[in-house]
C-alpha cells in the first residue's frame, strides 16, 4: 500500500484526539498537506505544542473538550461530520500514571469508550476508527518479539490503561461492527516532545545548554524507537488499510525491528549533536518498568506494505535539527 500523498485523504473530514501531543501534531500537519478537512478535539492550548508553533493550528477546526465528556466527543465527531477518527488523545507518561492511575484510567480507558461510543451510535458517519495504542498493552512476556496474537497482560497502571482500551476496541468491533484498526508502536521520538525526562529529548536539551545529561534508568533497558514521521505513515497506511477485506478489527504492530538500549540510543543522540560521546549520570531510579520490549512487524509488512522510512540516524538527525530551532526560540 503506497505511503506517498494520492489524493485519499482529500477533502475528507477527519477527527484527530490528542493534536496538540507528539504524534498528533505531526498527524494534523500531514493531513493538511494531504487536503484533509480537520477537527481536534483539544483540552488544553499549550503554546508551545508544535499544532500551535507551527501555525497549524489556524488550518484546523478545534473543539475545546475532555474525552472522559461523552457529549464533547459526539460534538466534535458530528459538528464538521467526521468520517474518519484518529483517536491519539491519551495520558502517555508512565510516571503520571504511577502518580495518579485514576486520572489515567479516566483518559485512556473511559476516553477511548466515549470515541467508541460515539463512533458506534454515528449512524453510519464513522466509517473508519484509528486507536493509537501502544507496546506496553502487552505488558510482561516470556518471548520477544511480540507479535499480535499475544494476550494483553499490561499490569502497572500505564500498561493496564493500554490493555483495557485495546480490549474495549476489540469488542466494539467484534460486537457492533465499529471499522476500527488498532496500532501498538515502540517508543516514538520527534520534535515536540517536551516530556524531558524521555531520553531523546531530556539529552538533547542537556548538551544544548552544556549540562550532563541524565539517565533515569541504569541504561539496559531494552527498547524498540520509531520515528515520529514513520508512526504517522503508520497510521495513515492502517486506516487505509480498512478498504482491505478482513482488516477492521485487527491490531498491527510498528516498528524498525532494531531493538535498542537506552544506552545505544543516548549514544546516538550524543553522536547525532556533538559527533562524539559524553558520559552521562546513570541515576538508575526507573521503576515499574519492563526491562525488554520490543515487536515484530511482520503482519503490518504482509498485509498493509508498511515499512520504516527513517532510520535511527535519520530520525535523530532531524529531531536534533527541530531542538535546535525551538530551544533557541524558547530558551528553555
Amino acid at each position: 500500500m503506497s505511503l506517498t500523498s494520492d489524493n485519499y485523504w482529500h477533502d475528507t473530514s477527519v477527527l484527530v484526539t490528542g493534536g496538540t501531543g507528539l504524534v498528533g501534531s505531526w498527524l494534523v500537519k500531514r493531513l493538511l498537506k494531504e487536503g484533509a478537512n480537520v477537527t481536534c478535539l483539544i483540552l488544553d492550548f499549550d503554546p508551545r505544542s508544535e499544532l500551535l508553533r507551527s501555525g497549524d493550528i489556524n488550518e484546523v477546526s478545534t473543539i475545546s473538550g475532555n474525552l472522559s465528556d461523552l457529549m464533547a466527543v459526539r460534538r466534535a465527531v458530528f459538528q464538521n461530520e467526521c468520517s474518519t477518527i484518529f483517536h491519539l488523545g491519551a495520558q502517555t507518561i508512565v510516571g503520571t500514571a504511577l502518580l495518579d492511575p485514576v486520572e489515567t484510567f479516566e483518559s485512556n480507558i473511559h476516553g477511548t469508550w466515549n470515541v467508541l461510543e460515539a463512533a458506534r451510535t454515528s449512524a453510519g458517519l464513522v466509517n473508519k476508527v484509528l486507536i493509537a495504542s501502544s507496546d506496553k498493552a502487552y505488558g510482561s512476556v516470556d518471548t520477544l518479539p511480540y507479535d499480535e496474537d499475544m494476550p494483553l497482560r499490561g499490569d502497572s497502571p500505564y500498561d493496564v490503561s493500554k490493555s483495557c482500551a485495546d480490549l474495549l476496541s476489540t469488542s466494539y468491533a467484534k460486537t457492533y461492527g465499529v471499522p476500527l484498526v488498532i496500532a501498538r508502536c515502540g517508543n516514538i521520538y520527534g520534535g515536540g516532545d517536551l516530556n524531558w525526562n524521555r531520553i531523546v529529548p531530556g539529552t538533547i536539551r542537556s548538551l544544548l545548554k552544556g549540562e550532563r545529561p541524565r539517565i533515569r534508568s541504569d541504561g539496559r533497558s531494552i527498547r524498540d524507537y520509531i520515528y515520529v514521521e514513520d508512526a504517522v505513515s503508520a497510521y495513515l497506511c492502517m486506516a487505509k488499510g480498512l478498504d482491505i477485506a478482513g482488516v477492521a478489527g485487527e491490531a498491527f504492530n510498528f516498528s524498525r525491528e532494531e531493538p535498542l538500549t537506552v544506552l545505544e540510543v543516548y549514544e546516538h543522540v550524543c553522536r547525532s549533536l556533538t559527533g562524539g560521546y559524553v558520559e552521562p549520570e546513570v541515576l538508575d531510579i526507573a521503576s515499574h518498568e519492563i526491562h525488554e520490549q520490543f515487536l515484530s512487524s511482520h503482519k503490518a509488512r504482509e498485509i498493509l506494505g508498511w515499512q520504516s522510512e527513517y532510520s535511527i540516524t535519520d530520525g535523530l538527525q532531524r529531531t536534533v535539527d527541530w531542538y535546535k530551532d525551538f530551544l533557541e526560540i524558547e530558551k528553555v
